[in-house]
């Protein structure tokens, strides 16, 4: 795996919504440079600890970006290749690496190839493209032939990725994106519907030409595994710790998300040796201040984010607490755009943005925090407690997502420490006495993030 993704904060953007684009793509109309939206928002990435961004679909598309037009164009409503290409030449330079969608599992109506089988039909060079292409049947656009589309939307046109010249326009556009763009990685769209043996392909094409490129896929269910492994991927979503973050201070059950904590990185975690990508929300789920049915929980749910094996992401906007619900199956709701002065003079919970940014300073320099093995030491409804351990880094984590301050004794393992201080709350230490540690007090929906001195 690229090294520099296990040390990486992310900040997830959607740019088509957070650059405030038309719904719809006017192919006849002139690039507009909104991309350049983005160079504002540096100084606030860098102030939240950020050292890794991934964008969203860019490239051109009819609609939402995943349905893509053309692989080698950046979307006219965003900008030109030049324009993204100076825009990831800034954020490198500010040591903040960059990622894109790749969205190879399907493709938009408007492809220029399956344009082409529009047109020509039979006769078309590129009917091979496409999966279950079918003469004898229309479409539900009446078009002269069946095919298949992702989960049923036939605006999503499905590629036939066993086809080699459909795998050699991925891979060139690919390296247009490494050796022009010059990206880091690439998060995978609808990894787990994608063929395994394409997937493995493709890792082995990116990884014996671009040193330290990582790959990241989209994957809901299942055992990541079958994903993230030597042969694939790097990571994947972890979409069952999302579940329980939120969920866990729903139901006031804390039993839930460590219940996943230990199945996957405790002693004999499924996924111990993976980073799997964390987060709280994204471009497809409800914000979680939405999720939440009490808003002092969003406290307590990021310390857990930071502090949890795995690779912390933000959704952009979602470090001020914003709201945001799927309106009927609607996921405009969840992309909006944003002005970054008006969020930082009114956002719903201006404090949890200085969390996260201490949060995420307390992990960049954490061995154990990045690294380390997890062993859960205490849990209650509403009060959990684990240990992370690196070879020469140790630290306790206690989050109470209460109402109320409480107190916890600790039996710390395999540590010969005197005291533990609090790298959340400084200036707080903790004495140990024959390995017990007595915390008190733990404050309302917040945490300590204990370590040795």
């Amino acid at each position: 795996m690229a090294d520099w993704a296990s040390r990486s904060i992310f900040y997830h953007i959607y740019p088509l919504g957070f650059c405030d684009a038309p719904k719809r793509n006017d192919f006849g109309a002139l690039p507009a440079d909104r991309l350049k939206k983005i160079y504002d928002w540096i100084p606030h990435l860098k102030q939240l600890g950020v050292n890794a961004i991934y964008l969203g679909p860019v490239f051109e598309s009819s609609t939402h970006g995943y349905d893509t037009a053309d692989f080698f164009t950046v979307d006219r409503r965003l900008g030109t290749n030049s324009v993204l290409t100076q825009l990831i030449a800034m954020l490198h330079q500010n040591n903040i690496r960059v990622i894109l969608d790749g969205v190879f599992h399907h493709v938009g109506r408007d492809f220029w190839a399956f344009r082409d089988v529009l047109k020509n039909q039979q006769t078309s060079a590129y009917c091979d493209w496409f999966s279950g292409l079918d003469f004898n049947q229309k479409s539900p656009y009446n078009d002269p032939f069946a095919y298949e589309g992702w989960n049923g939307h036939l605006d999503l046109v499905k590629l036939n990725l066993h086809h080699s010249m459909v795998k050699e326009h991925l891979f060139q556009a690919i390296d247009m994106w490494v050796q022009e763009l010059k990206i880091d990685g690439l998060r995978l769209d609808a990894a787990d519907a994608i063929d395994k043996n394409f997937l493995k392909e493709l890792a082995h094409y990116c990884k014996s030409r671009y040193h330290d490129f990582w790959l990241m896929g989209e994957v809901v269910h299942g055992d990541y595994t079958h994903w993230a492994n030597p042969e694939m991927l790097d990571s994947v979503t972890n979409y069952e710790c999302y579940k329980g973050l939120y969920s866990s201070h729903v139901d006031k059950n804390y039993f839930e998300i460590a219940y996943s904590l230990n199945r996957q990185f405790g002693p004999r975690g499924i996924y111990k040796n993976l980073f799997l990508y964390s987060f709280v929300d994204n471009h497809d789920v409800n914000r979680v201040a939405s999720q939440l049915t009490n808003p002092a929980h969003l406290y307590p749910l990021y310390c857990l984010l930071f502090t949890m094996p795995g690779i912390p992401a933000i959704y952009y906007g979602s470090e001020w607490g914003i709201e945001g619900q799927k309106l009927n199956g609607n996921d405009t709701p969840l992309r909006p755009a944003l002005d970054l002065l008006t969020m930082s003079h009114s956002a719903p919970h201006p404090g949890l943005r200085q969390l996260i940014s201490k949060l995420s300073r307390i992990r960049l320099n954490s061995a154990a925090l990045k690294f380390g093995d997890y062993q859960q030491l205490y849990i209650a409804h509403q009060l959990f407690a684990f240990a992370r351990k690196s070879s020469d880094n140790f630290v306790v984590v206690v989050v109470n997502a209460s109402e109320r301050p409480v107190s916890l004794e600790l039996t710390i393992p395999n540590i010969n420490a005197a005291q533990l201080c609090d790298l959340l709350n400084p200036g707080e230490s903790f004495s140990i006495s024959n390995r017990v540690i007595q915390i008190d007090p733990i404050w309302p929906n917040w945490a300590r993030i204990l370590t040795e001195k």
